[in-house]
C-alpha cells in the first residue's frame, strides 16, 4: 500500500502543500512546531477518519480560513484510489472516496491502512485501560470494517442505557425495567461479538509481539500479552459469551442504577502485559516498558501485513529520540518493506538507512533535500 500524492489546503499550518512522497522511507525534518506532524496527521485522518491529536475538526482548519481540504492518492494492490476530506468551519466534514461522498464512516475503513507510532504510544503500557482498548480497536476497525459498525452500535446502545440510568437518578425514580431489559439485550448481542473478535485479535497479536520482543532483547525476556475481558468467559461458543455478559449485566443492575452508568461490559476491557511472568506495568523498568510497547506496535504492523497481503503505511512521529540505538534499529528495520513517513528534528544518525528521501519542513512548505 502506497500514498502517492498528498494535497493540503488551509490545513493546520499549511495554506497550500502538494508533494509526491517516496515509496520507501520519507524523513520529514524541521524545528519543533514547523508542521511535520501535521502531514502524518493528515495521512492518519484518511485511514481512520479522525485526527490522533484532537476530536475537534475546527482545529484542523488554518487560522483565518473558513474551510480546509485534505486529499490523498493511494495505490493498493495495483488499484488507484483517492481519499478526500473537506472541512467547513462549524459545519462538520465531508468525506469522498474516488470522488463520491460516503454515507457511513465504515466505508472509509480499509481503503488506506496505516500504523501510527508516536511518543504517546511508548506510554501504552502505563496508561489507562482506555488507551489499550483503543490500541485494539483502531487496528480491528481497519482490518475488519464490520467490527467498526459493531463498535459504533455498541457505543450508541451504551450511551442510551447510560442516559436512562442517569435520568432515573435525576428524577428520583427507578428506571423503566422494560427499557433496561431492551438495552441489556442489545448490549449483550453486540458486546458478545466484540469480545470474541478482540480475543481472537489478541491471541494472534500475542505470538507476534512475543517473537519481536525476543528479537529486540536477544531472547533474554519473554513477553506475554493477552485479552482481559471485563466479563470473563471460557467457552468458544457465541452463545456462551452472550450468556455470561447478560448475566453480568443482570447482576450489576442494582449497582448501575445506584451509580447511574453501566459498570460491566467490553467498554471496560483491558489488555494484560506480562514480562517473564510479572506485570510489566508494575515491575518492569522504563526500558522494558518501552520495549514491550514497541513490540506491541510492531506486531500490529506485522499482523496487518499478514492479513491484508500488503504492508500498511507506517507513520513514525518523532519517536527515534525516545529510543536507544538498538530499539531504533529494530523499528527502522520494520520499515524496509513498507512505505514509511518519519518526522524528526534532523536526519542525524540516519545516514546508513537505505532508500531514504529527506524533506525539510519550514515556513509552511516542504522541500526535498538533495544531500541525504
Amino acid at each position: 500500500m502506497l500514498v502517492t500524492g498528498i494535497r493540503l489546503y488551509s490545513y493546520r499550518s499549511y495554506d497550500r502543500l502538494q508533494f509526491e512522497p517516496s515509496e520507501k522511507l520519507n524523513v520529514i525534518i524541521g524545528q519543533n512546531a514547523a508542521g511535520k506532524t501535521n502531514i502524518l496527521e493528515a495521512i492518519y485522518l484518511c485511514a481512520i477518519g479522525r485526527s490522533f491529536r484532537t476530536r475537534k475538526d475546527n482545529e484542523l482548519i488554518n487560522m483565518g480560513s473558513n474551510g480546509a481540504y485534505v486529499g490523498l492518492d493511494v495505490v493498493s494492490r495495483g488499484s488507484r484510489r483517492k481519499i478526500e476530506f473537506k472541512f467547513a468551519r462549524n459545519a462538520g466534514k465531508q468525506i469522498l472516496i474516488d470522488g463520491e461522498p460516503i454515507r457511513r464512516m465504515g466505508e472509509l475503513m480499509g481503503v488506506l491502512n496505516a500504523v501510527l507510532f508516536s511518543p504517546e504510544d511508548l506510554s501504552l503500557i502505563k496508561d489507562s485501560p482506555e488507551e489499550r482498548r483503543r490500541f485494539m480497536d483502531m487496528e480491528l476497525c481497519q482490518l475488519r470494517p464490520a467490527f467498526f459498525y459493531k463498535l459504533q452500535q455498541y457505543n450508541a446502545a451504551l450511551k442510551q442505557r447510560g442516559a436512562l440510568l442517569k435520568n432515573a437518578i435525576d428524577m428520583g425514580l427507578p428506571p423503566d425495567p422494560i427499557q433496561l431489559d431492551m438495552w441489556d439485550d442489545r448490549l449483550t448481542e453486540l458486546g458478545g461479538d466484540i469480545m470474541l473478535v478482540r480475543r481472537e485479535f489478541m491471541d494472534e497479536l500475542s505470538t507476534l509481539a512475543r517473537d519481536i520482543n525476543r528479537r529486540i532483547t536477544g531472547g533474554k525476556e519473554e513477553l506475554f500479552t493477552f485479552y482481559k475481558p471485563n466479563v470473563a468467559f471460557d467457552e468458544d461458543g457465541r452463545g456462551d459469551v452472550r450468556t455470561e455478559l447478560n448475566n453480568a449485566l443482570s447482576r450489576s443492575r442494582s449497582e448501575d442504577i445506584r451509580k447511574g452508568y453501566t459498570t460491566r461490559g467490553p467498554h471496560r476491557d483491558d489488555v494484560g502485559i506480562m514480562l517473564d511472568g510479572n506485570d510489566v506495568r508494575v515491575y518492569g523498568s522504563q526500558g522494558q516498558q518501552r520495549t514491550a510497547a514497541l513490540s506491541m506496535k510492531l506486531s500490529e504492523l506485522a499482523l496487518m501485513r499478514s492479513e491484508k497481503g500488503e504492508a500498511p503505511v507506517l507513520l513514525l512521529d518523532d519517536v527515534l529520540s525516545e529510543l536507544d540505538h538498538g530499539r531504533q534499529r529494530e523499528l527502522l528495520s520494520s520499515a524496509f518493506d513498507c512505505q514509511c513517513f518519519l518526522t524528526a528534528t534532523s536526519a542525524d544518525g540516519l545516514s546508513e538507512v537505505p532508500n531514504m528521501t529527506v524533506f525539510e519542513c519550514a515556513a509552511g512548505g516542504l522541500t526535498e533535500l538533495d544531500d541525504k
